[in-house]
């Protein structure tokens, strides 16, 4: 394979910024064709990034570009359908995240991936970091110790996105839970090595987001918001350990926005944002601070490992069964504050 023929469905910002742009920057790509069913907006960005074909129906981009792989840059709703047809015409898919809206969606996906025998992925880009590949060995090396209890949080104090279908529940399945919180718990159920879950409770609310108002990411309406504005809950490991979830577009804090995984262990702590490591050392406490990169685009390195795992140079860093996995638990913290009562889990289900 000389390069590999991309095509990107889906046309807005994501695409444009976290998937064009980079695939455009490696030189084993060739970015075949753009499909948007807004006809114009895919016209728009062939122009603009200078692809040579572009669709407003992604059956008839697949039947006459017949690409090599394909990213899903839709709404969350049509992520389950727009995988399994490009999976289903032989391409392999990188996938925006969440996974799916559904856990049933996200195991359709990873299984027609497998009946396909095509690399399936998702954007968790964070998880890409170098920082977290170097926590992951010192948590595998033992030098936490055992992780028993942490917490992930990604709250904004006035972050309701102001475009898009950010507030629209049937087409994201949810709000800051299933848009910003599915990547820390990601990480954290990474770093964890996804621990069997015993139970999960949650709440919600949507009191502050119901009122409408402008933001740090512009203006929304609260008679077309439909998704929590938080989301609060707790996750229970049947091997004793815990973790806590902390998620909002909005929410009275004093700061514009909190974003961190914790992780505690019983011979050191992490903080993932920024990294650090704490415990003792000879009877004194210490904290070890790792001065990474942080200005550096995780999108790109998510692509470029897509790309690379594609022509059979690496291996894929997020697997379908993890997102499985991260799927599920956004399912049961939905599941638990939408019914008020805990999500009970058995017999190795999660």
């Amino acid at each position: 394979m000389s390069k590999l023929r991309v095509a990107v469905i889906g046309s807005g910002q994501v695409a444009r910024t976290s998937h064009i742009n980079h695939y455009k920057s490696l030189p084993d790509v060739e970015v075949s064709a753009v499909c948007d069913v807004n006809q114009n907006a895919a016209k728009m960005a062939a122009d603009e990034f200078q692809i040579p074909s572009w669709y407003a129906d992604a059956g008839t981009m697949l039947e006459e570009i017949r690409p090599d792989a394909v990213s899903i840059c839709v709404p969350n709703k049509f992520h389950c359908d727009m995988t399994c047809l490009c999976l289903e015409h032989g391409c392999h898919v990188l996938c925006e995240k969440p996974p799916a809206i559904t856990e049933e969606e996200a195991e359709k996906m990873r299984d027609t991936a497998r009946r396909c025998g095509k690399i399936l992925t998702f954007g968790f880009h964070f998880r890409h970091a170098e920082k977290i590949a170097f926590l992951k060995r010192k948590i595998e090396a033992g030098e936490m110790g055992t992780l028993y209890a942490g917490d992930v949080t990604w709250l904004r104090r006035r972050g309701i996105p102001g475009w898009g279908n950010f507030t629209n529940l049937e087409m994201q399945g949810g709000g800051p839970l299933i848009d910003i919180g599915a990547h820390m718990l990601d990480l954290a159920a990474w770093l964890l090595d996804y621990p069997e879950v015993s139970y999960i409770c949650a709440s919600s609310s949507d009191l502050i987001g119901k009122q409408g108002g402008t933001g740090f990411m512009g203006s929304w309406d609260g008679a077309r918001f439909g998704v929590e504005d938080g989301l609060f809950g707790f996750i229970q490991f049947s091997n004793g350990g815990s973790l806590h979830v902390r998620t909002s577009f909005a929410v009275n804090i004093a700061d514009k926005e909190e974003r961190n995984v914790r992780l505690y262990g019983s011979k050191r702590g992490i903080s993932v944002f920024p990294l650090g490591i704490y415990g003792d050392e000879d009877g004194q406490q210490v904290n070890a601070v790792y001065p990474f990169d942080e200005t550096k685009d995780w999108h790109y390195d998510c692509i470029r490992n897509f790309v690379e795992s594609c022509m059979g140079r690496a291996d894929i860093l997020v697997t379908p069964d993890q997102a499985v996995y991260v799927q599920k638990l956004i399912t049961g913290l939905y599941r638990s504050a939408g019914t008020g009562r805990p999500v009970i889990y058995g017999n190795g289900n999660l």
